[in-house]
């Protein structure tokens, strides 16, 4: 069945993807956009996002041919490069011929404020797109949105100059609660520019569920705090095509107090990060007295647990939740400038490995929780091997002690088959604990942690690109009849580099803690 892919004001739906595949309606929109525009900030960021179909649609099958004389095909693409080459050049690319810039002006947040529409009570085909195997959301899908809406708002603030613009970092995606049946709300995906530097800028994005109609007009004010299901914060940086170095971007001017509160709070985050950074790097910092105490455990109940004839279904050694893909990257998946791999295509296939990775290991259909801190320290090339190895780093037990008839220490006997092996006396994460939130039922919060590796064809050197944290919650008592009951779900490390992991994780999970106490009393002020 082919639908209509309906975006941009003023602008009829058009047939999406004839020769490819369909999707159903969904809208990607910014204010004062007339749908015409042809620049940088109005194209989409993927192949595998919202407005990618009217956009691939135009570019592949229209007969207008750009300035440039050419079609933007992955043939095309290859074609300007063998050129490019041929003089002497190497273009990130091959989009613009010649460098468009512009001298650096200031912007208002207004100015770069997007949004992306979800109407999933609405379409039941578009909820199709993004349900998981439990009914609930497909984190992945939303966060390749994230990422494709955040490179919208990044070109909008810098338009009319058009650099390449890269994903450098993702900051925090944080789930504040549950929605258990997407089929009972719309959901808008909205965000701006909060902070600028020389080249670089932090975009806030945020995910509200709206039970009733979407409205009629959209903007940040009309977007109630109560509706914000998840929040997210991406940092881009601006490179000069051609030079390869890093491009002045528009300054971002604040226009009243929140959003001056906004700005000087992404400041001091960006200036705590690297501190933050260097705090939780065992690299740096070793094991504190407490942390040393913890590996001690973690070794002797590792040699106990070894010594086990029967291993109780609910305990794992670390080296057993490892799980590994290997992928080739296809020029169907690249971002706008076509010799990389967009980020969030990126974020969803981590995201994926790490979510089988908390399944196997829990029995379960655990929840997301967080995407912790994320760096992408390499480009991922068209062309390239990109291998992805997930494993579970950290476990910790919530409500514990309202269910002991559940739990048994290191060297009591199992209680209906769910032996729980203690490290520490009390959990470190204090997520939406409360009675409403998702997290009020006991359980374990499972910490993933995902490394890529680049892989290049024309050499046998392997780069990691980065880190992806992923924290999942899973019940023990589960109503599905098609998964097990497993109890509290520990894993346990056996070798010193396993017990560095868990404890980095701890670290992490203190970290999380901490950003959730903070959003907790930003709501409140």
């Amino acid at each position: 069945m082919l639908r209509t892919l309906r975006c941009n004001k003023g602008l009829n739906g058009v047939s999406s993807r004839t020769l490819l595949h369909s999707r159903p309606s969904m809208r990607f929109m910014h204010k004062k956009d007339d749908g015409g525009s042809s620049d940088a900030c109005a194209q989409p960021d993927a192949t595998a996002t919202t407005l990618t179909d009217k956009y691939e649609w135009q570019r592949l099958v229209s007969t207008t041919k750009t300035p440039e004389g050419f079609k933007a095909t992955w043939l095309n693409a290859l074609e300007e490069r063998e050129k490019q080459l041929a003089q002497g050049k190497i273009i990130d690319s091959y989009v613009y011929n010649s460098v468009k810039s512009t001298e650096v002006s200031e912007k208002t947040r207004d100015e770069s404020f997007s949004y992306l529409t979800l109407p999933f009570r609405d379409d039941p085909m578009v909820a199709d797109f993004y349900v998981n195997a439990a009914g609930r959301m497909r984190m992945g899908q939303i966060f390749q949105d994230l990422d494709a809406l955040a490179g919208r708002i990044a070109y909008r603030h810098t338009s009319p100059a058009e650099p390449v613009i890269v994903t450098a970092s993702v900051d925090r995606i944080y789930l504040l609660k549950a929605i258990d049946f997407i089929s009972d709300y719309n959901v808008i995906l909205s965000g701006a520019v909060v902070w600028t530097g020389r080249s670089s800028m932090e975009i806030s994005i945020k995910a509200s569920a709206i039970k009733g109609d979407l409205p009629t007009e959209i903007t940040e004010d009309k977007l109630a705090d109560e509706d914000t299901f998840l929040t997210a914060s991406f940092t881009f940086v601006a490179r000069n095509p051609e030079t390869h170095k890093s491009l002045a971007v528009n300054k971002l001017l604040p226009l009243n107090e929140k959003q001056w509160m906004d700005f000087r709070r992404a400041e001091s985050h960006n200036a705590a990060k690297k501190l933050r950074a260097s705090n939780e790097s065992l690299d740096t910092n070793p094991p504190t007295e407490q942390e040393s105490q913890i590996i001690h455990k973690m070794w002797s109940a590792s040699r106990q647990l070894a010594t086990l004839p029967n291993r109780p279904p609910n305990v794992m050694f670390m080296k057993d939740t490892n799980v590994k893909s290997t992928m080739f990257m296809q020029p169907q998946y690249r971002n706008r400038h076509s010799y990389m791999i967009f980020g969030g295509y990126l974020m969803r296939q981590t995201f994926e490995l790490a979510y089988c990775a908390a399944a196997s290991f829990s029995h379960s259909f655990p929840r997301f929780i967080s995407l912790d801190s994320t760096t992408f320290r390499a480009p991922v090339p068209v062309g390239s091997i990109l291998h992805m190895d997930a494993s579970v780093v950290y476990t910790e037990h919530l409500h514990e002690r309202s269910a002991k008839p559940k739990v048994a220490s290191v060297t009591d006997k199992a209680i209906d088959g769910n032996t729980v092996f203690h490290f520490e006396p009390t959990p470190v994460n204090e997520l939406n604990t409360h009675k409403e939130g998702f997290l009020s039922k006991p359980g374990t919060i499972i910490q993933v942690k995902v490394d890529t590796v680049v892989q290049e064809l024309a050499s046998e050197k392997q780069t990691k690109s980065g880190s992806f944290i992923y924290s999942f919650f899973a019940t023990r008592d589960s109503d599905d009849k098609n998964v097990g009951t497993p109890g509290y779900a520990t894993v346990v490390p056996e070798t010193y580099s396993e017990m560095i992991e868990y404890i980095s994780g701890r670290r992490r999970a203190i970290d999380t803690a901490m950003y959730a106490k903070s959003i907790k009393r930003s709501s409140k002020l």
